[in-house]
C-alpha cells in the first residue's frame, strides 16, 4: 500500500476534484438505494389487506413518479461527476507528466549514457496513464463501494439481521481470494513491463535512425529485433491471463455457493410466513445491488496491482537523485576575461576507469586551444567537464579563477556556447531553434545571428522563410544548412566562451567554407576550445593540448609541437610524407582527416 499512499500523496493538489467527485459518487450510491425500498412500498400498497379493489391509484402512482426522479436524478449527477472527473484525469496526467520531464530535466548526464530514451519515454506514458486510470477507478468506485455496502447493509439488517450477516460474509471471502494471486501477477506484469520497454526503446532508436536503418536495408532486422519482446509480452501474458481468470473462476464460484445460502434462506423464509412478498422482493433486491461493488472488488483489486506495479517504474525514475544543486554559497560565474584552467583533473565515469589523470592545463582569453587524442582520450569529457555535467573526482576546473563548483549551475552553462559536430536541432521554425541560443531575441536579432552565421541567404529563399518548419531533428535541411542554423543559436547566445566539435568535417567543399566563415566570426573575442578534426584546423589555433593514455602529452603552439616528436609531429608526417591504407589508418584512430 506504500505505492499507493504514494500515488495519492503525489497528486495532492488535485484535492478539491477529488472530494467533488467523491461527493457525487457517494450521492449517486445513496440515491441507488431508494429505488428498492419505494419498489417495497408499492407492492405494499398494492397486496395489502384490501387487496387491488383497494389500491390507492394516486399513491402508487407518486411512488412511480418518486423511482422515475430517483432514476434521473442518478443519470444527472453520474454525468456531473463523469465531467469533473475526465477534467481530473486530464488535469492529472499534466500534473504528473510536467514532474516527470521536470525531473528528467534535472537529472545528471551520466543517467541518460545508461537509458535508452525509448525506455525514458514509456515509463512516462504507461506509468502515468496507469496512476490516471487508477485514481479515477479510486475516486469513482471505492467510495461508491464503501457507502453502497454500508447503506444496502444497514437497510437489510433493518428487515432481516440473518441475511445481511450472510451478504456481509461475502466481503473478507473474496477481498481475500483475490488478494493472495497479488504477487504472482505482479511478477508477471514486471516481466512485461520489461520486454515493453526494450521494444519501445529499440522502436525510438530505429525511428530516430531510420536513414541509417534504410541504407542498411536493415529494416526486417529492426521489425524482427522489436518483433521479439513483443511476442515475449504475448508469452508472458498468456499464463499471466490464464492465471488470473482461474482465479475469477474460484472466486466467483465461491460468491455462488454464498448467493446459492442466501436465496434459499429468503424463499423458505418468505414461504414460513416470515417475511412479506415485498420485503422479498426488497432483500433479493438488494442482494443484486449488493454484486456490483462486490465485483468492484475484483476491478479494484486488479487496477491496485496494475498502479503498483506500473507506477513503481514511474517512481523509479522520480527517485533518481538530481543533478548537483547549488550550493548555498553558489554564486554567479562572472566571466570577465574568459581564462580556463584545468589544475590536476582526475575524472572517472561510473564503470571506474579514469579516463582523465592528473590533467593540467590553461586556455588565455581569446585563444583558440585545440584538444588532439584518439579516440577515448577524454576530449569529449574535458568539455563536458567544463559545462558542469560531471564533476571532476579531484582537482579543480576553474573560470577566471572561479571553481565551477563554487558556481552556480545555470550562470555556468550561460556562459558557454557550444556547437556539435552533429547539429541538435527540434522540431519547429527555423526562428524557434535560432532563438533557442536567447529566447527574448528580437526578430531582428534574430536575422543579424543569421547573417553572420552565413545561414539569411538560403532562409530568404525558403517559402516560408524563418517561420519555416524544419521537421523532427531538422530532417528538411541539408547538413551545412543545419550547421549554419546551430552556428546562429551560438552567435545569439553571445557566451564568452565558445566550445566547437568541429562542425566541418563531414560537409561538402561549400558548405565547410560557408559554414567555416561563420565559425571564424563567431569565434572573433571569444575564448574557445576545439576539439579538432582537421589538421588544417588544428594549424591554425593559438595552442594544441594533446592527450595520451588519459593524460596531456604536450601543450603548446602548433609551430612548438611541430618540433617535439609528439603526436601533433607525428599527425604533421603522415599528411606530409604518409601514404595509403597505414595513413588512413593512424589519422582515423585520432578522429582526423588530412
Amino acid at each position: 500500500m506504500k505505492s499507493i499512499w504514494r500515488i495519492i500523496i503525489f497528486t495532492r493538489e488535485l484535492r478539491r476534484y477529488y472530494i467533488t467527485v467523491s461527493f457525487f459518487t457517494i450521492l449517486i450510491a445513496a440515491m441507488s438505494q431508494v429505488i428498492p425500498l419505494l419498489t417495497k412500498v408499492a407492492i405494499d400498497q398494492i397486496t395489502g389487506p384490501g387487496g387491488l379493489r383497494h389500491v390507492n391509484v394516486t399513491v402508487v402512482a407518486l411512488i412511480a413518479g418518486l423511482i422515475f426522479l430517483t432514476d434521473i436524478g442518478q443519470t444527472v449527477f453520474s454525468n456531473i461527476g463523469g465531467y469533473v472527473g475526465d477534467m481530473l484525469a486530464a488535469k492529472q496526467r499534466r500534473l504528473l507528466s510536467r514532474k516527470y520531464y521536470a525531473h528528467i530535466l534535472g537529472l545528471p548526464q551520466f543517467y541518460f549514457d545508461h537509458e535508452l530514451s525509448g525506455t525514458i519515454i514509456n515509463r512516462m506514458s504507461r506509468g502515468i496513464q496507469q496512476i490516471t486510470d487508477y485514481t479515477q477507478t479510486l475516486s469513482n468506485n471505492f467510495l461508491q463501494f464503501i457507502f453502497s455496502t454500508v447503506f444496502t447493509l444497514a437497510i437489510v439488517a433493518y428487515f432481516a439481521w440473518p441475511v445481511a450477516l450472510m451478504l456481509a460474509s461475502l466481503y473478507p471471502v473474496f477481498i481475500w481470494l483475490t488478494a493472495r494471486s497479488s504477487s504472482t501477477w505482479q511478477g508477471y506484469q514486471k516481466q512485461i513491463n520489461q520486454d515493453l520497454d526494450i521494444a519501445s526503446g529499440r522502436f525510438a532508436e530505429g525511428v530516430a535512425q531510420i536513414k541509417v536503418v534504410k541504407s542498411f536495408v536493415r529494416e526486417e532486422l529492426e521489425l524482427g529485433y522489436f518483433d521479439r519482446f513483443m511476442r515475449r509480452v504475448v508469452r508472458t501474458t498468456r499464463p499471466q491471463s490464464k492465471f488470473w481468470h482461474k482465479q475469477d473462476v474460484v472466486r466467483r464460484s465461491v460468491l455462488a455457493v454464498i448467493n446459492f445460502a442466501l436465496y434459499a434462506f429468503i424463499f423458505v423464509q418468505t414461504a414460513r410466513g416470515n417475511y412479506s412478498v415485498s420485503t422479498m422482493v426488497l432483500l433479493i433486491q438488494y442482494t443484486q445491488l449488493i454484486r456490483i461493488p462486490l465485483f468492484s472488488i475484483s476491478y479494484l483489486v486488479d487496477q491496485t496491482q496494475r498502479a503498483i506495479s506500473n507506477s513503481k517504474d514511474y517512481f523509479l525514475v522520480m527517485d533518481e537523485p538530481l543533478e548537483r544543486t547549488d550550493g548555498d554559497s553558489a554564486r554567479p560565474l562572472v566571466v570577465s576575461e574568459g581564462v580556463i584552467d584545468f589544475e590536476a583533473v582526475t575524472f572517472a565515469y561510473s564503470t571506474g576507469v579514469s579516463v582523465l589523470k592528473n590533467v593540467s592545463f590553461s586556455v588565455q582569453p581569446n585563444s583558440k586551444v585545440a584538444l588532439v587524442g584518439q579516440s577515448g582520450e577524454g576530449k569529449t569529457t574535458i568539455v563536458s567537464l567544463l559545462l558542469g555535467l560531471y564533476s571532476a573526482n579531484t582537482g579543480v576546473v576553474s573560470i577566471d579563477g572561479q571553481d565551477t563548483r563554487n558556481v552556480t549551475q545555470a550562470s555556468l552553462r550561460d556562459s558557454v556556447a557550444v556547437v556539435f559536430q552533429e547539429p541538435a536541432l527540434f522540431s519547429g521554425t527555423i526562428a524557434e531553434n535560432i532563438s533557442y541560443g536567447n529566447p527574448a531575441a528580437a526578430h531582428d536579432q534574430i536575422v543579424a545571428a543569421a547573417k553572420d552565421a552565413n545561414a539569411h541567404q538560403f532562409i530568404e529563399k525558403l517559402d516560408k522563410g524563418y517561420d519555416t518548419e524544419i521537421g523532427e531533428r531538422g530532417l528538411r535541411l541539408s547538413g551545412g544548412q543545419k550547421q549554419r542554423i546551430a552556428i546562429a543559436r551560438a552567435i545569439l547566445k553571445d557566451a564568452p566562451i565558445l566550445i566547437l566539435d568541429e562542425a566541418t568535417s563531414s560537409l561538402d567543399s561549400r558548405s565547410e567554407q560557408m559554414v567555416q566563415e561563420a565559425l571564424e566570426r563567431l569565434m572573433e573575442h571569444r575564448t574557445t576550445i576545439i576539439i579538432a578534426h582537421r589538421l588544417s584546423t588544428i594549424q591554425h589555433v593559438d595552442q594544441i593540448v594533446t592527450l595520451r593514455g588519459g593524460k596531456v602529452d604536450e601543450s603548446g603552439s602548433p609551430t612548438e609541437l611541430a618540433q617535439t616528436g609528439g603526436v601533433y609531429a607525428q599527425l604533421l608526417e603522415l599528411q606530409q610524407h604518409g601514404f595509403g591504407k597505414a595513413k588512413e589508418k593512424k589519422l582515423k584512430e585520432f578522429e582526423i582527416s588530412g
